[in-house]
């Protein structure tokens, strides 16, 4: 059975129109939302995360005050950009999190996306050691937040270490067992979804890949899910892991879905290829129409049927009551065309 979660960019600013004027507004709204999406059985609140931009930065006060106010929904992130973390403060914060929620955090983690800053994660104090790429960076951050939540020692005892603690390593503390498994990497290539593969990590792909082969967008993404799952068998890991991928789906069934979104462009309806990064890119299609249709759309989007967990993006800064109503229109009139129920009871961690 699929589950759907939605994404938030966590945008705000005094823009025409905008409900989220405020960083306090967005982060707020961000927790209503969450409690609203969960009374729908939505599955999942996730959140990007961009450092010097008007958007959420630091993700886990918001999460944990989010697994506070719910029971069930699973809470987490697409994606935290490892360059700039901390691997073993981020492994404290984490674990209190997921403690907090009861088992219920994901989190997307990857190499990030470009920022605004020029080089924001030497402003954050992270430089690459000799030899690294700021890839290469990312990926040994993320290798040590990984071995700090699954418990592995990684800081020598000092004289004043408390009696019983043994010889060891000191492990981080708290601990949270289970959040090991629930960590995602964030690939934007076929390559990298097969090294996430053999690292042991979920995979989530978003409506961007920085490859493009000439095929489209949602093809060339199930390609990505099956060499991604191919590996995974390969390297015998012991858990089954999941897949997610992000879609922008809005159901225009009345006058105030036609007077914002109304009148895009017919280009948001299919593929577009361009430069990101220096590679050529192939972005996601956006889903906006008759809900009847974007139903049949997303039936045979090959990618959506491939995945088990669906991330629909929001405009947040269209405020909780527009996108309560809108998430209740994808469940009710899209979301079973994939295979979608509402959740009734709280998901496996």
């Amino acid at each position: 059975m699929k589950r759907i979660g939605f994404l938030s960019f966590g945008h705000y600013g005094t823009g025409r129109g905008s409900r989220t004027e405020s960083a306090a507004d967005s982060l707020l709204q961000a927790i209503d939302l969450a409690v609203a999406a969960e009374e729908l059985g939505i599955d999942g609140a996730f959140f990007r995360v961009h450092h010097f931009a008007r958007q959420q930065a630091s993700p886990f006060p918001l999460l944990a005050a989010i697994a506070a106010r719910t029971t069930r929904i699973e809470i987490g992130t697409g994606v935290i950009d490892m360059r700039y973390e901390n691997p073993l403060y981020m492994a404290e914060q984490a674990a209190a999190t997921d403690l907090i929620s009861g088992g219920r955090l994901q989190l997307g983690v990857s190499r990030g996306s470009p920022e605004p800053a020029l080089n924001g994660a030497a402003d954050f104090g992270y430089h690459p050691q000799d030899g690294e790429t700021v890839a290469d960076m990312a990926r040994r951050h993320t290798a040590v937040f990984r071995r700090a939540i699954a418990g592995i020692g990684v800081a020598q005892p000092g004289e004043h270490v408390h009696m019983g603690a043994g010889t060891g390593l000191l492990p981080i503390e708290p601990h949270s067992p289970g959040l090991a498994e629930r960590i995602w990497w964030g690939a934007g290539t076929r390559h990298t979804a097969v090294w996430a593969a053999r690292q042991g990590m979920n995979l989530m792909s978003s409506t961007l890949l920085t490859e493009d082969t000439g095929v489209p967008f949602d093809e060339l993404q199930a390609e990505q899910i099956r060499l991604f799952r191919e590996e995974w068998a390969a390297q015998g890991h012991a858990f089954t892991p999941r897949v997610s991928v992000s879609r922008s789906v809005i159901p225009i069934v009345d006058d105030t879905d036609r007077m914002y979104f109304g009148l895009r462009s017919q280009a948001e309806g299919r593929d577009q290829v361009g430069m990101i990064d220096g590679s050529l890119s192939r972005f996601g299609k956006s889903y906006l129409g008759d809900p009847g249709e974007l139903a049949e759309e997303l039936a045979a989007d090959a990618a959506v049927q491939a995945a088990d967990t669906i991330m629909l993006t929001v405009p947040n800064q269209l405020g909780v009551d527009y996108n309560t109503k809108m998430l209740a229109n994808i469940a009710k009139y899209i979301a079973p065309a994939i295979g979608w129920q509402p959740a009734t009871t709280a998901p496996a961690a």
